[in-house]
C-alpha cells in the first residue's frame, strides 16, 4: 500500500456537458482511521448518470473543492473498531478516491458468491441492478408476456432491465440508444427484439415501427421526446417507470415536448418515479433472484470496465457521451 491517497474534486459548475477541466486530482497523505473507524483501499468505482445532476448547484449536490461521492468497493486495510475487520471487502459510498475513511454504519459487507465477480456488485447486483429490479417488480409490476420499451437501453440500467425482464417472462423488448452500432449490440448481445437509434427520426415514428402493436410498460431513463412517444404507444393500463432524465442533464433550458394528456386518462395509464435508495430492503431479494442466474450463465453482467483510478474522469465523460455500453466500472490496477 502506498503512503499517499488521491481524490477527485469538482472545481466548477458545468453548463451543458462537463469536461476534464471541471475536475482535479488532489494528492494527500494516506489518512489514518479515527477511533471507531476504518480505512478502506478502494478496488472498484462506479460512475453513474446521476453524478452529472449532482454536479449542478442543486440541493444535496456535490460541494466544489471537496471529494466527490459515489459507490465503491474496497478492502479494509486498517481498522480501529471491532465491528470492522481488516481484510474484509465492503461496499460504501465514499468513492472517487483511492482510500476512504469509513465508520461501520457507512459500509455494507458483501456476500461471497462463488463465480460472481466483484464488479457485479456495482452492476447487476448493485444499485444499477437494484434499480432495474425495483422498476420491473415493484413499480411496473411486470406480468408474463407483457411488452416493454426501454430508453437509454444500452446503459447500465437499460441492459439490466432487458436481462431481468427476459428472466421474468416479458414478451417483446424494444430499446432506444444513440447509435446504429449500439442498436445492433442490443439486438445481438443483450437480447432486445428490436432497437433503434433515436437520432434516425421522430421518436414516435421509430417506436411505432419497432413496436407496431404497442407496449405495456415503458422504463424511462431519458424523458423528453421519447417519453412523449411512449405515452402514445402504451396500451390501456400501461405503466411508465421513471428512472432518470438524461436528455435534460446536459441541455439546460431545453424545451420539453408535449404529449396528449388525454391519453393518460382515456387509457388509464400510470406514471411513477422512484429513488433506488428507498428500496435497499430489497437487496437480499435481488441476490436471491439474480445470483443463481449468474452462476448458470442465463444472466450476464453488461459492463464496460476501465482500468486505473487515474481514468475515472475519462470513464465518466465517456459514459455521459454514450461511448460505453452497460454499466461503467473503474477498476484499480
Amino acid at each position: 500500500m502506498t503512503d499517499t491517497a488521491l481524490t477527485v474534486h469538482q472545481t466548477a459548475r458545468p453548463h451543458g456537458f462537463p469536461t476534464a477541466r471541471h475536475f482535479a486530482f488532489v494528492e494527500s497523505a494516506l489518512p489514518e482511521p479515527p477511533a471507531g473507524g476504518a480505512l478502506v483501499q478502494n478496488l472498484y468505482w462506479s460512475v453513474d448518470p446521476y453524478h452529472r445532476e449532482m454536479m449542478d448547484d442543486v440541493p444535496g449536490g456535490f460541494t466544489l473543492g471537496a471529494p466527490l461521492e459515489g459507490r465503491a468497493i474496497g478492502r479494509v486495510v486498517a481498522s480501529r473498531t471491532p465491528r470492522v475487520a481488516e481484510g474484509e471487502v465492503v461496499f460504501h459510498r465514499r468513492g472517487w478516491r483511492t482510500h476512504a475513511v469509513v465508520v461501520p454504519e457507512e459500509i455494507r459487507r458483501l456476500p461471497h458468491h462463488d463465480g460472481v465477480p466483484l464488479s457485479a456488485y456495482l452492476s447487476v447486483l448493485g444499485g444499477t441492478g437494484l434499480t432495474a429490479y425495483v422498476g420491473l417488480t415493484r413499480i411496473a409490476r411486470l406480468e408474463e408476456g407483457e411488452d416493454l420499451f426501454v430508453s437509454a437501453a444500452a446503459g447500465g440500467v437499460g441492459t439490466a432491465t432487458a436481462r431481468f425482464a427476459r428472466l421474468l417472462g416479458a414478451g417483446r423488448l424494444v430499446g432506444s440508444t444513440g447509435s446504429a452500432a449500439k442498436a445492433g449490440h442490443l439486438a445481438r448481445v443483450v437480447g432486445y427484439d428490436a432497437a433503434f437509434d433515436y437520432h434516425d427520426g421522430p421518436a414516435a415514428d421509430l417506436l411505432a415501427a419497432a413496436a407496431p402493436d404497442g407496449i405495456d410498460v415503458f422504463v424511462d431513463n431519458v424523458g423528453g421526446e421519447q417519453l412523449a412517444a411512449a405515452v402514445g404507444a402504451l396500451r390501456p393500463h400501461g405503466r411508465i417507470v421513471r428512472v432518470g432524465t438524461v436528455s435534460q442533464y446536459n441541455t439546460p433550458g431545453v424545451t420539453l415536448p408535449r404529449f396528449d394528456h388525454a391519453d393518460v386518462v382515456e387509457k388509464s395509464l400510470r406514471m411513477e418515479g422512484f429513488l433506488v435508495r428507498d428500496h435497499t430492503d430489497l437487496q437480499e431479494e435481488l441476490y436471491d433472484f439474480a445470483v443463481p442466474h449468474l452462476r448458470s450463465g442465463r444472466l450476464t453482467p453488461d459492463e464496460t470496465v476501465v482500468d486505473g483510478f487515474e481514468h475515472i474522469v475519462d470513464a465518466f465523460l465517456d459514459m455521459l457521451h454514450g461511448r460505453t455500453t452497460g454499466k461503467t466500472v473503474v477498476r484499480s490496477r
